[in-house]
C-alpha cells in the first residue's frame, strides 16, 4: 500500500492510536511533549481551545517530521460552561460525576492534520445526556472502570456507557477521542487510499 506520506499520530493515547488503526494505515505514534496547561489557563472558549491544543500538538511532532502527515487532537469536555479535564484521582471524578448526573454535556473533540502541502483543522460536537445517579452508583463506577485518565471521568467505550440516557453525535468514535468518520474523508483528499 503507498501512502503519499508517513503517517505520525501526535498522541501516545491508547485509545486514538487503537482507533487510528482501525483505518488500516500504518502510522507511528510520538508524543508531542507540549504543556497543554498553559493553554488552559488562557480564556479561550471551550472549542477554541480545543482546537487550538489539537494544533499545538500536530505543529510539535510536525517540527520534527516535516515530511509526514502529522494527525493531532484534544478533547474538551464542557458543562454549562465550564471545562471539566482529566480528573486524575477517584475524588475528583466522583465529583465531576456528581456535577454531571441528571444533565446533559458537551464534547468537543478537535483535530489537526499538518502534512507538507499544507494543514487541515476540524472540530466535533457531541452533547451527552447523564442519568440522574446516586453517590453510590457513582462510587461504583468509578470504583469498576476507573476514568482517571479520561475528561469528563467516563469510558464510553467501557461501561461508561451505562451512565447515559442519550447520546446526540455525528461519528461515535469522537467520543473516544478521534472523529474517524471525518478524519478518514480529509486522509482521502489528501491521498491516503480507502
Amino acid at each position: 500500500m503507498k501512502l503519499p506520506y508517513p503517517l505520525i499520530l501526535a498522541s501516545t493515547s491508547k485509545y486514538r492510536g487503537e482507533l487510528l488503526s482501525q483505518l488500516g494505515h500504518p502510522f507511528v505514534a510520538m508524543a508531542p511533549g507540549v504543556d497543554e496547561d498553559q493553554l488552559k489557563s488562557s480564556h479561550l472558549s471551550p472549542t477554541q481551545l480545543a482546537v487550538e491544543l489539537a494544533k499545538l500538538k500536530a505543529q510539535a511532532v510536525f517540527q520534527k517530521r516535516p515530511d509526514a502527515c502529522v494527525i493531532g487532537s484534544d478533547q474538551v469536555c464542557m458543562l454549562n460552561g465550564e471545562i471539566l479535564g482529566k480528573p486524575g484521582t477517584k475524588a475528583k471524578a466522583i465529583e465531576q460525576l456528581q456535577k454531571m448526573q441528571g444533565s446533559h454535556h458537551e464534547l468537543i473533540t478537535a483535530v489537526s492534520i499538518l502534512y507538507p502541502q499544507g494543514e487541515i483543522n476540524f472540530h466535533n460536537r457531541t452533547l451527552l445526556y447523564m442519568r440522574p445517579l446516586t453517590l453510590s452508583e457513582i462510587t461504583l463506577y468509578v470504583e469498576d472502570d476507573m476514568p482517571l485518565d479520561c475528561a469528563g471521568s467516563y469510558k464510553l467505550e467501557t461501561r461508561g456507557i451505562k451512565l447515559f440516557e442519550k447520546i446526540e453525535m455525528d461519528d461515535h468514535t469522537s467520543i473516544i477521542g478521534l472523529p474517524l468518520i471525518q478524519l478518514n474523508n480529509h486522509l482521502l483528499k489528501i491521498g491516503y487510499p480507502l
